[in-house]
């Protein structure tokens, strides 16, 4: 594997592709019809996630090289950038009217992932910068962070790829030093839109594109991984 400069379309590959399902399980959409349903009126409170997803040619570069350090979230981590982690609402509708909204105002940019950091010695996480496109991932954020989904983080947001998780020491200075060098750039479109379900699954609910408003029920699923919380608060 090299580090090499890639330009490719964003979106089509974004957010289908999120935190911990097993890899067998993107192409599954029996459960696309019960997405649907669920898109009622609710009292109870759910939680909700935010993220940009990466074209697959990216991500899946990016997933062998978290392989060869040996995590083991590798195949079931996706490439994604989280904009909203785990936020709890009483008021569903009320939120998605606010993610849409927000996504109907954003026009699409261009990211550009370059050279690694790390969240050590708060959390064993070695993760690949956000360069471009920093600052509208930061924009997007504060702005999906108010109305219904308004809560306290315990970090500060900071855009980033995690590339190593809660691996050994070694392996994460070897995540950080073999990719310093890593540059890929795409433009990204859209931004989905995830809700927790008390099974600790993410079903997809909305993929929005930007510059408008889109309802597309992908009955994509993926599990939450707690431990990697603090730091995809960024």
């Amino acid at each position: 594997m090299s580090s090499r400069n890639v330009t490719a379309r964003g979106g089509a590959c974004s957010a289908d592709q999120v935190e911990r399902t097993l890899a067998d399980r993107f192409g599954d959409h029996s459960g696309q019809n019960a997405a649907a349903d669920h898109d009622v009126a609710r009292s109870e409170e759910i939680s909700v996630g935010v993220i940009l997803g990466f074209p697959a040619e990216i991500a899946e570069e990016l997933q062998r090289w978290r392989a060869s350090f040996g995590d083991p979230l590798a195949n079931v981590v996706p490439a994604h950038i989280t904009l909203v982690t785990t936020t709890p609402t009483q008021d569903w509708e009320a939120a998605r009217r606010h993610v849409r909204e927000v996504a109907r105002r954003q026009s699409p940019f261009k990211v550009t992932i370059a050279g690694t950091g790390t969240f050590r010695p708060v959390s064993p996480v070695v993760f690949i910068n956000v360069d471009d496109g920093f600052d509208e991932c930061v924009d997007l954020h504060r702005k999906l962070q108010q109305g219904p989904l308004h809560r306290e983080l315990p970090f500060g947001y900071h855009p980033h790829v995690t590339i190593a998780h809660d691996v050994a020491p070694e392996s994460l200075d070897d995540a950080e030093t073999v990719l310093k060098n890593y540059r890929a750039t795409f433009p990204v479109v859209s931004m989905g839109l995830y809700e927790h379900d008390a099974d600790g699954i993410w079903q997809l609910r909305e993929e929005l594109d930007f510059g408008t408003e889109t309802d597309n029920h992908a009955g994509t699923w993926f599990t939450d991984v707690a431990a990697d919380a603090p730091t995809e608060a960024g």
